[in-house]
């Protein structure tokens, strides 16, 4: 557990691997896993409620107080300050601060109409979830004298809330969710305190090997009796490779070279499927099939690069 915190609490973990942040929220929905998954409710259920925002509010309490005491107050303080962090990683960060915030907003909707909150109000609490959690990652940046508030984190942590929110306003579902995959990739090796130094650490933090994906689900923009099936999406990646460091890639790590690698982008076409979508009986299925609904399902995808351009990949993930 010591070991599991202390991985948490590290900046260069949450703070600029938000996927970590969706991460304990889904860990939190976990308690109220149902028959049927967070069904909404006919009516006004204030214990539901009352559970819930206690319950969030001692999760951003917990979060807040870890990054200050095992992480920020170890660094100097400064005046509130912003840093243009937007060069980095090839905008992957940016990615996934989107893809976070919109899957907070998700989940924080559906756990609203739960509790029987109405459709509107829920909607607003959403969004003002997602954008309440990631912001305390950027007001602690801006107070500290290494960093600062990054204006292109803000407005991709917007973005994704919006696109969760105008969604489920205009129509009443999630028809392009925000998905993340990753594989394991072989740039981490060369620099492990960045990119990571066990699988796990790696899939939190090698941008080289996450991809971010927009997941269309085609039957809800058919016409009603289409027959095409409700779980199968049509989604779009993207993704970048070659990545040592934020910037530009070192020549070497602790004196060790490091190879020349091309910083390039892959944009990616591939399906998907929404297995929460498939109904079963089984509790423990809905329970894993909703919670895992941000990760994209290993499939065959097109890839295009301007570095390899065009290319079928029978399995990608």
């Amino acid at each position: 557990m010591v070991d599991f915190f202390s991985l948490v609490y590290k900046r260069g973990n949450l703070l600029k691997r938000p996927l970590i942040t969706l991460c304990l929220l889904v860990a939190f929905a976990t308690g109220f896993a149902q028959s049927l998954f967070l069904p909404p409710s006919a009516t006004y259920q204030p214990d539901r409620l009352k559970t819930v925002v206690i319950t969030e509010v001692a999760t951003g309490v917990a979060i807040s107080a870890g990054l200050y005491f095992l992480w920020y107050r170890k660094h100097p303080r400064s005046h509130f300050h912003f840093f243009n962090d937007n060069g980095e990683w090839l905008q992957m960060d940016k990615a996934g601060h989107a893809t976070t915030a919109y899957n907070i907003g998700a989940i924080q909707y559906d756990l609203m109409r739960w509790c029987g909150v109405s459709n509107n109000s829920s909607i607003a609490v959403g969004g003002l979830t997602a954008i309440g959690y990631m912001s305390i990652i950027e007001i602690f940046d801006g107070f500290s004298s290494k960093w600062g508030f990054s204006k292109g984190d803000m407005l991709a942590n917007i973005f994704g809330a919006a696109l969760f929110a105008a969604q489920q306003k205009g129509w009443n579902q999630q028809r392009i969710e925000m998905k993340w995959s990753f594989h394991a990739s072989p740039y981490a090796k060369y620099y492990p305190a960045e990119l990571g130094s066990n699988f796990l650490s790696r899939m939190l933090k090698d941008y080289n090997g996450q991809t971010y994906w927009l997941s269309f689900n085609v039957a809800s923009f058919l016409p009603a009796g289409s027959g095409f099936p409700y779980w199968l999406n049509m989604s779009v990646g993207y993704g970048a490779e070659g990545m040592v460091g934020a910037n530009s890639n070192p020549a070497s790590v602790n004196g060790k070279p490091v190879p020349e690698f091309p910083r390039y982008r892959k944009f990616y076409f591939a399906p998907d499927a929404d297995l929460f979508r498939i109904p079963t009986q089984s509790s423990f299925y809905n329970a894993a099939s909703y919670l895992t609904r941000f990760s994209k399902i290993p499939a065959p995808a097109l890839e295009w690069s301007k570095l390899k351009g065009l290319r079928f990949i029978p399995i990608y993930y």
